[in-house]
């Protein structure tokens, strides 16, 4: 019998299997969820012994199905041969020979032969007749279920599902694909039973075997999770999402050094993403290790030279708020390197920030980064963290001249609405440094009003008894 349109169905889900992980460990449970993907379903549906439980579906079990006629064994025998060469032509057939009351078995023969054609829609029509005549109809409600996961209608998959179950039917792909549609759902406990139920039928299909991962690590047993995934890491060693769905796990686990030795393999294999490269050096930063962290970000610019800067300057900053001040400037140069003159006017502006900071922060280039950072301030006025980290420079030299700079560019930042609190609070603290009590007392109540912070009303209190005790 040509079955050729059975892999049609290799299309039932939309979506992957497998969704990667996320670098942070809340975003890994979403980023790292294991979702169907279409080409191993797809392996399902061309499964030798998928498809003979398929063909067989057209018999009859006398013992629990409907009973047919001695003419409508007739018409059976008929049409058979005519599914075979032509399925328009068996459809023909068979509906002129069909009457209102006929057999189920024959409502049930015409909904597998629409559904070989995709007429998915009155395909469910005929199985729905079917089991409305004869409601212990096992494998029609099977059938149900695999049409209404290809219409995404999980809740209608489900109950065919489970009352195909209940009538006494258990394959494996049934079972798969009733824990696919609970998980579809955000359903994991069910969805867990029913891919358990799926691999402890087929202890080797790897897609059962993925479901039932995606289901443990969905409700936080990332002990389980890691046990599968050793399990698809051992019998397919080159596979890189395993491995990476492995990391997240061990993320889950609080065991980011295990999690980095994976995505150590993934790069060994060749098969590293920006996504692990980056996750990678966020966890030898947060183990304290900024030198292999700056060498996973350097690895991530190198992969992909057109990425936008945004992800590699937040780990630059990360790695200077981590006392990486080396690192970080080394990776702001490879990020120069490799944008080299086509970088944006607005990323060569965060670019120079960060330089500036850093040189400052390391007593390195201090005119050098006054300068671009002035340059900046011409392309945009209004650049309030270039204002606020001059003004800083300037007030960190001690000159006399530099410290008038530093009043005046705070002054310029408070003239801006989300820099203004800050700059007064700094102002008020040069006025404090030069003596200037009573200057400070105003601009400390000015940053209050404008945002309160317990720290600043301390320092103000500290600053008024000061000027009380100088009068």
């Amino acid at each position: 019998m040509n079955l050729r349109t059975i892999v049609l169905v290799g299309t039932l889900l939309n979506g992957s299997f497998l969704c990667a992980a996320t670098a942070a460990v809340d975003d890994a449970a979403n980023r790292s969820a294991i979702a169907f993907r279409s080409e191993e379903l797809t392996k399902i549906w061309n499964d030798p012994t998928f498809q003979k439980q398929f063909v067989a579906g057209y018999g009859v079990n006398a013992e629990i199905e409907p009973r047919v006629t001695k003419e409508e064994v007739a018409v059976l025998e008929r049409v058979r041969p005519l599914m075979a060469e032509s399925l328009p032509t068996a459809e023909a057939e068979l509906r002129k020979a069909m009457k209102p009351d006929c057999s189920p078995i024959l409502d049930y023969t015409l909904g597998g032969i629409l559904f070989q054609q995709d007429k998915l829609v009155d395909a469910l029509v005929s199985f729905r007749k079917a089991v409305e005549k004869f409601p212990t109809f096992r494998r029609a409600f099977r059938n149900i279920g695999l049409i209404s996961v290809r219409n995404n209608d999980f809740e209608g998959a489900i109950a065919g599902f489970n009352r195909m179950i209940e009538l006494g039917g258990a394959d494996p792909y049934s079972y798969g694909l009733l824990g696919f549609s609970h998980a579809s759902r955000q359903d994991f406990q069910p969805a867990e039973s029913a891919y358990r139920n799926a691999l402890l039928l087929q202890p080797d299909n790897v897609e059962w075997r993925l479901g039932l991962t995606r289901c443990v690590f969905k409700q936080g047993k990332f002990d389980d999770a890691a046990a599968l995934l050793d399990v698809l890491i051992t019998n397919y060693p080159t596979k890189a999402e395993f491995w990476m769905l492995q990391a997240h796990t061990f993320l889950g686990m609080r065991q980011p050094l295990k999690a980095a030795m994976n995505l150590e393999a993934m790069d060994e294999l060749g098969q590293s993403t920006l996504d692990s490269l980056y996750t990678l050096g966020d966890i030898y930063l947060t183990e304290s290790l900024p030198d292999l962290a700056y060498a996973a970000y350097a690895r991530a610019m190198a992969l992909n030279r057109e990425q936008p800067i945004a992800r590699p300057m937040r780990s630059a900053e990360q790695l200077a708020a981590r006392s990486g001040m080396t690192q970080a400037r080394a990776l702001v140069s490879a990020i120069r390197a490799a944008k080299k003159d086509t970088i944006e006017p607005a990323d060569l502006r965060a670019i120079l920030k960060l330089d500036s900071r850093l040189a400052m922060a390391t007593g390195q280039g201090g005119d050098e980064s006054a300068a671009m950072l002035e340059e900046i301030i011409k392309l945009d006025p209004l650049d309030g963290e270039a204002l606020m980290l001059l003004a800083q420079h300037y007030s960190s030299t001690g000159k006399d001249g530099d410290v008038e700079k530093a009043m005046l560019a705070y002054e310029r930042a408070a003239g801006i609405e989300k820099f203004a609190a800050s700059a007064k609070v700094r102002q008020a603290q040069i006025a404090v440094r030069q003596s200037r009590f009573a200057d400070a007392i105003p601009l400390l109540r000015q940053a209050q009003e404008l945002k309160p912070r317990e720290d600043v009303a301390r320092y103000l209190e500290q600053v008024e008894r000061i000027a009380k005790s100088r009068r």
